[in-house]
């Protein structure tokens, strides 16, 4: 539906850089601009919007999904993709560059950008800092940030190349956001399975120790300082991690969904759904976890979204690929552990201010004048995730079945109106 001249009527405006923050209002939006925002409004010839306990933020922007396109389109592909971000109420999302083959050209950019144009969520694709992420030689990187790559990534590939990451943290700090890794020593973690625990041993499972995750942060920040520069952790899983964060500079973070959600006392049942990497750690790690989102140690909640096809899941535990769907249950399954501990406003920091800002993209603000960039919402709904809530083309989801709270009811971005409820 095209965004001109729509009225949102009593909605609780979520917005910490807003002066409406906080307010419940009426809001007018004609093509594509905030034009009013009060009390009472009465303009005729408008979609009316109104739901019991609306609120509305900016828009939520995913820090990092993957989307399978090119190479895996049967997982999920650019238009499937967009279906689950909407469904889950982004309105942008930062796409993986591990895809097959990866994105690591100008021209790859230009791929995904002319697959996703026209859609109401706007799609930012990451380059590969190595040339097919083989972690041997770098990029083309200013060609492909020149072509939109809204900054760049190894994907889930461990960095083991130290003299490569500290090429990529030199050769990017003049034009563009500090690189993303995944903070992981392969060595360390050969062939494990699982959290390196109490409970891998009792399922007979190989361990990836939080050592393999803390030897490469302790590495990855000392170069970023020999750079001059800061590095980007993703998916951050242990205490350990965390409180080699809180003493060092020149880093962002972010925590994946599952982390704060599940731990690895849910493995018990080999639901080969929950095998994610970083593995689930222990209750104490997760527990460090959304200490250091309430303290400002990790700044962003991703859904590291990774969908996998049947075969590659319904199999042992061991044989299993890495990955589950995250996109659609993302609000509800966070806010339903988050609630007593964060603040609505601190959520919308997590999930869509701080994310742009990482990536050093404009923040959308409600306000009269800025453009229409926004997500409606219910906070108070609680229901059981189905399937039928998926619009992923795969079911990795270790959420089907699990009571959550907070739901996405649309979205207006790019002109476009998306009304869920």
């Amino acid at each position: 539906m095209n965004a001109s001249d729509i009225l949102i009527r009593n909605t609780r405006i979520v917005d910490p850089n807003s002066s409406h923050n906080g307010k419940t209002c009426d809001i007018l939006i004609k093509d594509d601009t905030i034009v009013k925002i009060g009390n009472g409004l009465a303009v005729e010839n408008c979609e009316v919007i109104e739901a019991d306990n609306l609120h509305i933020s900016p828009g939520w922007f995913d820090l990092r999904a993957n989307f399978c396109d090119p190479g895996n389109e049967h997982r999920e592909d650019i238009e499937s993709g967009i279906n689950a971000a909407i469904r889950g109420g982004f309105t942008g999302v930062a796409l993986s560059p591990e895809t097959e083959p990866p994105i690591d050209s100008k021209a790859d950019i230009e791929y995904v950008y002319t697959k996703a144009d026209g859609y109401p969520v706007s799609i930012f694709p990451y380059g590969a800092f190595s040339k097919k992420l083989l972690g041997q030689e770098l990029s083309e990187m200013y060609d492909m940030f020149q072509a939109g790559a809204v900054g760049f990534s190894h994907g889930k590939k461990a960095v083991s190349n130290a003299a490569l990451m500290k090429l990529a943290l030199l050769y990017t700090k003049d034009f563009a956001p500090p690189v993303h890794v995944l903070a992981l020593n392969e060595s360390l973690a050969h062939n494990g399975q699982a959290h390196e625990g109490e409970n891998s041993t009792l399922l007979g499972l190989k361990g990836i120790p939080a050592l393999a995750e803390e030897t490469q942060i302790l590495r990855d920040l000392r170069l970023a300082d020999y750079a001059e520069t800061a590095v980007h952790f993703m998916s951050v899983s242990s205490r350990q991690t965390i409180d080699i964060l809180r003493s060092a500079k020149n880093y962002t973070a972010d925590v994946s969904i599952a982390n704060l959600f599940f731990s690895d006392d849910d493995l018990h049942q080999y639901d080969t759904n929950l095998k994610t990497l970083p593995p689930l750690r222990s209750k104490e790690d997760q527990l460090a976890l959304i200490e250091a989102l309430k303290d400002g140690a990790v700044q962003a909640v991703t859904t590291d979204h990774t969908p996998v096809d049947i075969e590659n899941k319904r199999c042992e535990f061991d044989r299993a690929a890495f990955g589950m769907i995250t996109m659609e249950s993302f609000f509800g399954a966070l806010w339903s552990i988050m609630e007593k501990q964060l603040s609505l406003e601190k959520i919308i920091e997590l999930i869509a201010l701080n994310p742009r800002s990482i990536l050093q993209l404009e923040i959308p603000v409600i306000e009269e004048g800025n453009w229409a960039e926004l997500t409606l919402f219910d906070p108070g709904e609680e229901y059981i995730f189905d399937q039928s809530m998926l619009e992923s083309k795969s079911v990795n989801s270790p959420f089907i079945g699990k009571k959550l709270k907070g739901r996405a009811l649309g979205i207006i971005n790019n002109g476009t109106l998306v009304w869920l409820s």
